[in-house]
């Protein structure tokens, strides 16, 4: 993969941009035009993620419905060890700003073995990610810490290289990726893993629908208006005008995808303007995308890996079989077909 000339920066505590954010504002602003206007029009989900959003989305971890982040939580509590003494990991890559308790296991596993050399975030809010890089730089004074303001699909090459390396893509993240975008963002990942490197990765698992829906529909209305945010954010960026409070939030679960599936749903006919003059209509019950999250079994995660150049080397769950824990690591003699 072609490494960002942003990849050279290379001093403790510093923030990089890479390439996708810094790209033409003309041309996402087209992305998210051809979005609105697909049949079923979409927002991509990191319009979620100002500082509001991401606010919101740590409030959502802690609701009693949404057990993905304290089941996680025990998971790497109980295989982080392992997982560093296995792969010899001496840097750790994550896709997302965390400094909380779930990265600093990894970290701090890191530490005991005298192994942690580097750390490297890359994440969409730059205001989470510089207090993340600021909060580790301060807890973990023998590393070299970085930030990278990126999107984990397109950015990956601004982490540059590195080697002994674990990547990290906690809390389920990697199932709000459609079935194409997976195939090509696990290529990505091969692409920057060197032969001793591995990829540890947070599974939802497929479970009850009901537990699923009520994840994704809490009793509190934070995920609603974690969901519209999005219409905040387009508006602020675009001008695109939504009427926040002509939507409600709608989440279902979809067994034939095994996904969950999140929308906004139009209460009363309104309007939303593209800034060329043209505008989107919505009648009352018309319904916007916003995100897919997708739910994994070990055999259905094992498939996704197929011709990626990757392969499953350990899989760890809770008692419940809620979550897990998948320990990727490259093919051996061998790359994505």
């Amino acid at each position: 993969m072609q490494r960002s000339a942003d990849a050279s920066v290379n001093l403790t505590g510093t923030i990089v941009r890479g390439p996708f954010l810094a790209r033409d504002p003309r041309e996402e602003r087209a992305d998210v035009h051809r979005n609105l206007l697909r049949r079923l029009p979409r927002i991509d989900s990191r319009y979620f993620y100002d500082d509001a959003g991401s606010e919101l989305f740590e409030r959502i971890t802690r609701l009693p419905e949404y057990y993905q982040s304290r089941t996680e939580e025990v998971i790497l509590a109980g295989i982080a060890d392992e997982v560093v003494a296995s792969t010899g990991a001496r840097e750790l890559v994550e896709l997302g700003s965390g400094s909380g308790r779930k990265v600093r296991l990894l970290l701090d596993a890191m530490q005991r073995r005298g192994r942690l050399d580097r750390c490297v975030l890359l994440d969409i809010n730059e205001s989470f990610l510089t207090g993340s890089v600021e909060a580790l730089a301060e807890a973990y004074p023998e590393a070299e810490v970085r930030g990278v303001v990126g999107d984990f699909l397109s950015d990956l090459g601004a982490v540059g290289e590195g080697r002994r390396r674990l990547l990290v893509l906690l809390a389920g993240t990697i199932g709000n990726l459609y079935p194409r975008q997976l195939a090509t963002f696990l290529r990505r990942v091969r692409a920057l893993l060197g032969p001793n490197d591995a990829f540890l990765v947070g599974l939802d698992l497929v479970k009850d629908p009901a537990r699923l829906e009520a994840a994704y529909n809490d009793s509190a209305g934070v995920t609603a208006e974690f969901n519209r945010n999005a219409l905040r954010v387009l508006n602020q960026r675009f001008g695109t005008g939504f009427e926040i409070e002509a939507f409600e939030h709608v989440a279902f679960y979809d067994r034939e995808r095994a996904w969950i599936e999140m929308r906004l749903r139009a209460r009363r006919p309104t309007s939303a303007s593209l800034g060329d003059g043209r505008e989107i209509r919505f009648a009352a019950g018309d319904e916007i995308r916003t995100e897919i999250s997708r739910k994994f079994t070990r055999h259905s995660f094992a498939a996704a890996l197929d011709g990626t150049g990757l392969e499953l080397a350990a899989f760890a769950t809770d008692p419940a079989e809620l979550f897990a824990s998948a320990l990727v690591r490259p093919v051996r003699g061998g790359g994505a077909s």
